[in-house]
C-alpha cells in the first residue's frame, strides 16, 4: 500500500487564491479516484489562525508556525506585497523546516520567500513573470527561469496560477504514476497539461499570429539588449533588411515601430519595479535605462496616464484600505 504523504501549505497574506486552489485540488482528486489517502495535507500561517488572500478571502488554517509531520512537502503560498511578509519568524520556520529534511516548494512569489532566506542561491527557480523584474535586482545569484515550473532542483518552484496545476500532476505522476495524474487533469478539464520547460507567457509573435521570422528575430534582439536597446538600424543590418523595411513589418503586425515597442518593454519593467520594490525614482530610471528621472517621468506619465510617483501612493493607498477593511 501507498504510504500517505503529508503536504502542508503556508499561506501567506495576500496569497494567490488561484494558485492555492490549484495547488490542492489535485490532491483531493488523487484521493478520489485512487479510492486510497494518497495525500493528506494542512494550512499553516504565521498567526496559526487564518490568512487572507489577494481577492481579500479569508482562510481558516490548522496551525501556526509550529513543526510539520515527518517526512512530509511544505509549499509555500504568497502573492502581492511578498516583501513584506518574508518575516523573520517565517524565514526561521522554513530554514527549521529544511533542516529537519521537509521538502520544501514555492508558487507564485514564494520563490521570494526561499530566495531571501537563502535557500536558492545558484539554484534555478520559477515565479509569477510579473515579480521578474523586482525578484531580478534583489537577488542576481538565483537562476530565475521563465518556466512555468521547475521540478528538478532541491526546491521546487511554480510560476503561479495554473502552474501550480502542472507542477502537481507532475509531482503526482513521479510517485504514482502517469495514468493517475492524466485522470486527474481529466476530472478538471485541464486538457492543456504543460511540462515544467513551458513558457509562462504567450509569445509576441504567438499572439498576434506573426510568424514572420524577421520580426521574431528582431524581439529577440531587442530583448536581450535590454534596457538599452540596440538601435533599428543596428537590428536592421544584423537581420539583413532595410531599416525602411523592418519598420514597415512593425507596423504591420505590432502597430508600432520597434522603438516603441522597446520603450514600452522598458516602461513595463519600471511598473513592476514601482510596485514591488522600494527603490527610488531615480534608481528605476537608471536600472531601465534613462539617464534622467525626469524623462523618465515625463514617458512613464504619457505612456500610463499618471507619474511614478502616483503610481506607488495609489497602490499604497489601496493596500491600506484592503488592510483596514
Amino acid at each position: 500500500m501507498s504510504r500517505t504523504t503529508d503536504v502542508s501549505f503556508l499561506l501567506l497574506d495576500d496569497f494567490s487564491h488561484i494558485a492555492f486552489s490549484c495547488a490542492v485540488e489535485p490532491l483531493r482528486i488523487a484521493n478520489l479516484l485512487s479510492g486510497k489517502e494518497l495525500y493528506r495535507w494542512r494550512l499553516v500561517s504565521p498567526s496559526g489562525e487564518s490568512a487572507v488572500c489577494s481577492n481579500r478571502t479569508v482562510t481558516l488554517v490548522d496551525q501556526g508556525l509550529d513543526p510539520l509531520p515527518p517526512r512530509g512537502s511544505l509549499f509555500l503560498i504568497s502573492g502581492l506585497n511578498v516583501g513584506e511578509r518574508a518575516s523573520p519568524d517565517v524565514l526561521s520556520f522554513i530554514r527549521r523546516e529544511r533542516a529537519r529534511g521537509t521538502r520544501i516548494g514555492a508558487l507564485c512569489s514564494g520563490a521570494f520567500v526561499l530566495a531571501k532566506a537563502g535557500l536558492l542561491d545558484n539554484r534555478r527557480a520559477a515565479m509569477h513573470w510579473a515579480f521578474h523584474d523586482s525578484f531580478q535586482e534583489n537577488f542576481p545569484e538565483v537562476e530565475l527561469v521563465r518556466n512555468v515550473f521547475v521540478a528538478d532542483e532541491a526546491f521546487v518552484t511554480a510560476s503561479g496560477g495554473t502552474a501550480a496545476t502542472d507542477l502537481m500532476l507532475h509531482l503526482i505522476g513521479e510517485t504514482h504514476g502517469l495514468d493517475l495524474a492524466m485522470a486527474i487533469a481529466d476530472q478538471m478539464v485541464y486538457s492543456g497539461v504543460r511540462p515544467a520547460h513551458a513558457t509562462q507567457q504567450i509569445s509576441v509573435q504567438a499572439r498576434y499570429g506573426i510568424r514572420n521570422p524577421h520580426i521574431a528575430e528582431a524581439i529577440r534582439l531587442l530583448n536581450e539588449s535590454a534596457p538599452f536597446y540596440m538601435p533599428t538600424s543596428e537590428i536592421a543590418r544584423r537581420i539583413g533588411i532595410s531599416t525602411r523595411q523592418l519598420e514597415r513589418l512593425f507596423q504591420k503586425h505590432l502597430k508600432m515601430s520597434p522603438k516603441k515597442y522597446a520603450i514600452n518593454q522598458k516602461l513595463t519593467k519600471a511598473r513592476n519595479l514601482l510596485l514591488q520594490t522600494e527603490q527610488s525614482i531615480s534608481e528605476i530610471a537608471l536600472a531601465c535605462g534613462y539617464e534622467s528621472p525626469s524623462h523618465f517621468i515625463r514617458t512613464y506619465q504619457n505612456r500610463f496616464g499618471v507619474t511614478p510617483h502616483n503610481q506607488r501612493v495609489f497602490a499604497q493607498d489601496t493596500l491600506s484600505v484592503h488592510q483596514i477593511a
